[in-house]
C-alpha cells in the first residue's frame, strides 16, 4: 500500500549523516488504510524505518490518518 511504499522510500533515504544530525526517533500511529504503528529511527546507528514499535523509545509520537501521512511525505 501507499504507507508501506512511503516507508520503503524513507528507509532507502536514511543515511548516517541524517542519523548524526537528527538524533530523533519518530513514531506514527496511523489510522485508515495501511494504518498501525510505524516508525523512523534517526538515532540508532545506521537508522531504520518500518512497521511496528521503534527499537528504542520514541522522542515524538504523531497520530494521523494514513492518507495525511502519505501527503506529508510526498
Amino acid at each position: 500500500g501507499a504507507v508501506a511504499e512511503t516507508f520503503r522510500v524513507i528507509q532507502g533515504a536514511v543515511t548516517e549523516e541524517y542519523v548524526r544530525s537528527t538524533q530523533g526517533v519518530f513514531q506514527f500511529e496511523l489510522s485508515g488504510d495501511g494504518g498501525g504503528t510505524w516508525y523512523i529511527d534517526l538515532k540508532t546507528k545506521g537508522g531504520s524505518a518500518g512497521f511496528g514499535k521503534p527499537p528504542v523509545t520514541a522522542d515524538v509520537v504523531m497520530s494521523m490518518s494514513s492518507a495525511d501521512f502519505v501527503k506529508m511525505f510526498t
